[in-house]
């Protein structure tokens, strides 16, 4: 038995259809999750206590700041010692965000 040449085109047409249909992001397991979960914690206590002492540090540069650089001054000081990322999330652990220690300044 013969097949058509339209039946071969057309099974042709469906089979590179099927491979060009993505496939699904691979989700991570369970474990993995609670893995990132349990690090993110431990890392933000580890890491927010540094954070704080980095920001009353600023406060008190911010104070002697005032007076001789003026509120602009001060304010960026303020916003760059007390700025940036406060909590280490599960994405910052796999990269996919960044850390910032400071803050931008403005």
């Amino acid at each position: 038995m013969r097949l058509p040449s339209t039946s071969i085109a057309l099974a042709s047409i469906v089979t590179v259809m099927i491979a060009a249909i993505p496939a699904p992001a691979r989700a991570e397991s369970t474990a993995q999750e609670v893995a990132y979960g349990v690090g993110s914690a431990t890392t933000t206590l580890v890491y927010a206590p540094v954070k704080a002492s980095f920001c009353i540090l600023g406060a008190v540069t911010n104070g002697l700041t005032l007076p001789f650089g003026g509120p602009r001054t001060a304010g960026k000081v303020a916003s760059t010692a007390c700025g940036g990322t406060w909590v280490v999330t599960p994405a910052a652990l796999k990269g996919r965000e960044p850390v910032c220690f400071v803050g931008d300044g403005h």
